[in-house]
């Protein structure tokens, strides 16, 4: 059934089958897919970073999936940005954006806006990201210079400290006084429809398992061994990714696969209940909660109901 235009929003925890009903929207409806996934975003590593596989990338248009290097980095604002003329693209043909992704950032940026800090320049961007102190060092920096920002992360949280940096080196104000400030709301297509697919942990645990599986004999170990060849001991923008290091401790020869492959899991699991608390606090009010994962028995009733949501939002 075609659909003219509108958002259709699929957010939600990781293995809870967010693609597949996006899949199943977009050939329904001749809308194309978004990704609102940070770690999709980037070209390197799509079998561990569960990227949509050319064989669904073949049955309907696909958007900001696979654009990124590895060192390249990104942030919600920079996604904002990439995204606005995608949507605006979609608007202008009548065609549906169905966005999905598990960073709930993203959602949360995109329905409520952000603070509207400056462009930081390249160099500096370029420079901090080169710089090859760890990231409790990093932390201890941003710490003399964004105490409020310094206490609310991990010391080991480099991606969001060198945002810390980035933004009061470049603008001489902290980041934390630029989230105070009301934030900037980026124009939506209309109609619009939202899901969160929260399945609970007893549901998502075995998804998550056979998921990791199946990447296993896709080929992962290869995959990531071979990104490990290409950038060394350079941290990358998918250092932190789920898999990374637990894997590459088993490539090392440091655990055997058993043990990755708990270690991975478990790490997995703690990021899934991370988003269904994200989700169900930020976005209750506009990604309607659903503790289901997708499967061959409710892929129909979902994807029908959010096209008579679609409808009745018109």
């Amino acid at each position: 059934m075609r659909v003219t235009g509108g958002l259709v929003l699929i957010g939600g925890s990781t293995a809870s089958g967010k693609s597949a009903l996006a899949l199943a929207l977009a050939e329904r409806t001749g809308g194309a897919i978004v990704n609102a996934d940070s770690v999709q975003l980037y070209r390197d590593l799509p079998i561990l970073t569960a990227r949509p596989p050319a064989a669904e990338l073949a049955r309907a248009e696909h958007h900001l999936y696979g654009i990124l290097e590895a060192h390249e980095a990104s942030s919600v604002a920079a996604w904002l940005a990439r995204l606005r003329p995608v949507l605006a693209g979609l608007e202008a043909q009548r065609r549906p954006a169905i966005l999905t992704g598990g960073t709930g950032l993203y959602f949360k940026a995109l329905l409520e806006g952000l603070p509207a800090i400056p462009e930081i320049p390249p160099g500096l961007r370029a420079g901090l990201r080169a710089d090859p102190a760890p990231a409790e060092a990093l932390h201890a920096r941003l710490a003399r210079l964004d105490p409020l920002l310094a206490a609310r992360l991990e010391p080991g949280d480099r991606q969001r400290i060198l945002r810390g940096l980035e933004v009061v080196l470049a603008t001489g104000r902290k980041l934390t006084d630029w989230q105070g400030d009301p934030p900037v709301r980026p124009p939506l297509p209309g109609p619009r429809v939202g899901i969160a697919l929260l399945p609970p942990a007893d549901l998502v645990l075995p998804r998550i398992e056979r998921r990791l599986d199946a990447m296993l004999e896709q080929g992962v170990l290869a995959e990531l061994a071979a990104f490990r060849a290409r950038t060394g001991d350079r941290p990358t923008m998918l250092s932190g990714a789920d898999g990374v290091a637990e894997l590459g401790a088993h490539l090392d020869g440091r655990i055997d696969l058993a043990e990755a492959r708990r270690l991975t899991v478990i790490k997995v699991r703690r990021y899934a209940k991370r988003q269904r608390t994200f989700f169900r606090g930020q976005l209750a009010g506009t990604l309607e909660p659903h503790p289901v994962a997708v499967g061959p028995d409710n892929l129909d009733a979902l994807a029908a109901a959010l096209l008579e949501g679609l409808r009745d939002a018109t």
